[in-house]
């Protein structure tokens, strides 16, 4: 079956920094999934008040409009997005 495969989904690397608090980094998760990207890769570090989160996600909706409904959440601190880059599909 030759099914229309993505051959590159723009990818971002987003940095979010939180205000520590129980289910902060579900919440995060959750938005993320329901505004359409998927998390290919995540790193988090805690500080006595803090969660700094390192995200690599893919998604073909605007960045912009995560990055917006990220920053209402009110454990959010700052959300940083670095230039979008493409990922490729590796099919052999």
């Amino acid at each position: 079956m030759s099914s229309q495969a993505e051959c590159s989904t723009p990818s971002y690397n987003l940095n979010c920094r939180m205000h520590m608090e129980a289910a902060a980094l579900e919440r995060l998760c959750q938005v993320v999934r329901v505004r359409g990207f998927r998390i290919s890769e995540m790193s988090m570090s805690s500080g006595s008040e803090h969660l700094d989160i390192a995200l690599r996600l893919e998604g073909s909706r605007p960045i912009a409009m995560l990055q917006a409904q990220l920053e209402k959440l009110h454990t959010v601190a700052e959300v940083v997005v670095q230039s979008p880059s493409s990922v490729r599909s590796a099919l052999g």
